[in-house]
């Protein structure tokens, strides 16, 4: 276990995810507090702080420390804060955002790093969101298989229907054209600042094999979707106001649980841009 000197670090499960003690992230922080952050980010992929209260200008500056934050692919910000998007799902709404096992937004050429998520308005009870360690799924595949996925590239597009619907509908409502966006990145990534290997695919947004058929590409998909979350490789965070989530979109899935109906959620969110997955 590592030591932090500036601030505490308490993993809630074995896979990933750790709780930070100590730190108000509405104020100036110091460097060496951001520092420990972010090697707690790498350490354990997602990091959640409780009890927070800030601004949605405070909350953009937090994430500056961090990366660049960046559009979110055709979803208007805030207009006080146009980097933060909100996520929001109403009482009388059935699909949530993103509600499917993914990593965020692979079909950009240059995917984000990460992203931010700070919680508004939550039900008294629902709306988790799970989390799964990228690294162990790559790790627990037999050499053999691990041979085969060298040099696969995954063919990732926004226009997969299962993760469109909440999206289509809000462009609807806003009077705008939804385009589809596609990008291609290897099924196996090598992280650019631990150098561990990853898998990089999810059924929310990869659509086939490049070079393959969508029918010759979803037996492996398949195997490799059901793989990436079992539960050895996942933890759960239970969301109150105030708390905020900050996720390595490099070697974490996470899936936004939608067992809240007749209730309302409300987030924002920052989006740290990231580099050419390799």
């Amino acid at each position: 276990m590592r030591n932090y000197r500036h601030i505490e670090v308490r993993p809630i499960a074995g896979a990933l995810g750790a709780e930070i003690h100590g730190v108000d992230i509405s104020r100036d922080l110091e460097d060496d507090v951001v520092a420990e952050m972010r090697q707690a980010l790498l350490d354990h992929l997602v990091i959640f702080l409780r009890e927070q209260t800030m601004t949605p200008p405070q909350q953009v500056a937090f994430a500056r420390r961090f990366g660049t934050p960046m559009e979110y692919p055709q979803l208007k910000g805030l207009p006080e804060a146009p980097l933060i998007t909100p996520v929001v799902k109403l009482e009388h709404e059935r699909n949530n955002f993103g509600g499917i096992w993914h990593s965020d937004t692979t079909y950009l050429a240059e995917p984000p790093m990460g992203s931010m998520l700070f919680a508004r308005e939550v039900p008294a009870y629902g709306g988790d969101t799970m989390f799964a360690n990228q690294y162990l799924a790559y790790e627990a595949l037999s050499d053999g298989l691990k041979q085969a996925l060298e040099g696969l590239m995954g063919v990732s597009s926004s226009a997969k229907a299962e993760v469109t619907k909440t999206r289509e509908d809000q462009m609807k409502a806003a009077g705008a054209e939804l385009k589809v966006l596609s990008a291609e990145h290897p099924i196996v990534r090598t992280h650019p600042e631990t150098g561990r290997k990853a898998l990089y695919t999810s059924d929310a947004h990869t659509a086939h094999i490049k070079g393959w058929t969508e029918k010759e590409s979803l037996p492996l998909l398949r195997f490799l979707w059901e793989h990436q979350v079992r539960p050895e490789f996942t933890c759960r965070f239970r969301w109150q106001v105030g708390s905020l989530a900050f996720w390595d979109n490099r070697a974490a899935m996470h899936n936004p649980i939608n067992d809240y109906h007749g209730h309302r959620r409300v987030m924002h969110r920052v989006t740290l841009a990231g580099d050419r997955p390799r």
